[in-house]
Order: structure tokens, then C-alpha cells, then sequence
């Protein structure tokens, strides 16, 4: 008895089945998108790195970098705030996404907002110290 093909795919190896969609990232300032196909259930961190790591690998320009801290991701056609790095790229529903790097205010609000959720950070003063390395004489 012969087995189909799309029976093959269903089974998968132990059972389960994951659900793999196509992504599509639009980064700002680039000539064209990157697609690549993802588990629905990776983060959004995670499609933020592979992207990084794909757009440096074909040699576009401008060169972004390589930290996932320093970008926001969009969907495409949603008009609402960046997704978030700890949820699912397939929570939303949208395949299609743009991203865009974060302004210098925004890094500094991200930093500000690390260092008082650590413990015994000390005051934001300190933090502001150390961060711009003032000297406090």
C-alpha cells in the first residue's frame, strides 16, 4: 500500500504536528523584503535574529548590526505598537512584518527602564553616572 505524500507530512516524525508558516520582514532603508519559513510558535526575538542574521549574509545595506535589542518589529498592515520579543510570531495572525530600528531615546528608555527593575540597582542618578561615565567631583 503506498503512502501519500501529504500523508507523509501529516505524521512527521514522532507524531506532532508543527505548523510552519512563511514570514516576510520588510527592513526599513533596504531594497527589498526577506521571507523565510518559521515555526508558528518561535518568538518574535527570534525572527528579529534570524533576520539580522540573513540580511548581513546577503551584504545589504545599510549594516544594522547584529542586536536584537536595537529593533522593533511591525506588522505590516496593523496600525498598533511593536510586537513584543517574548510572543509568538503566529499570535498575531500577520506573515507580513517591517522592522525598524530603535531611535537613541528609545535605547535610553529601554536602558533606564533594565536598570530599576534590577535589584540593588541604585539610583537612576548612578546608573545615569556610570552610563555617560561623569565624574562626580
Amino acid at each position: 500500500m503506498a503512502i501519500s505524500l501529504s500523508q507523509k507530512a501529516k505524521k512527521g516524525g514522532n507524531g506532532d504536528r508543527r505548523n510552519r508558516i512563511l514570514v516576510t520582514v520588510n527592513v526599513l532603508g533596504s531594497a527589498g523584503p526577506l521571507r523565510f519559513v518559521v515555526d508558528e510558535g518561535v518568538l518574535v526575538a527570534e525572527v528579529i535574529a534570524i533576520t539580522l542574521r540573513m540580511y548581513a549574509k546577503e551584504g545589504r545595506l545599510p549594516v544594522l548590526g547584529s542586536n536584537i535589542g536595537d529593533f522593533f518589529l511591525y506588522c505590516a498592515h496593523a496600525q498598533c505598537d511593536a510586537l513584543s520579543p517574548l510572543d509568538t510570531i503566529g499570535s498575531n495572525g500577520s506573515r507580513n512584518f517591517v522592522l525598524c530600528k530603535k531611535s537613541i531615546q528609545e535605547k535610553l528608555k529601554d536602558q533606564e527602564a533594565e536598570v530599576l527593575t534590577r535589584k540593588g540597582s541604585g539610583s537612576w542618578k548612578s546608573w545615569l553616572n556610570k552610563s555617560l561615565k561623569i565624574s562626580s567631583h
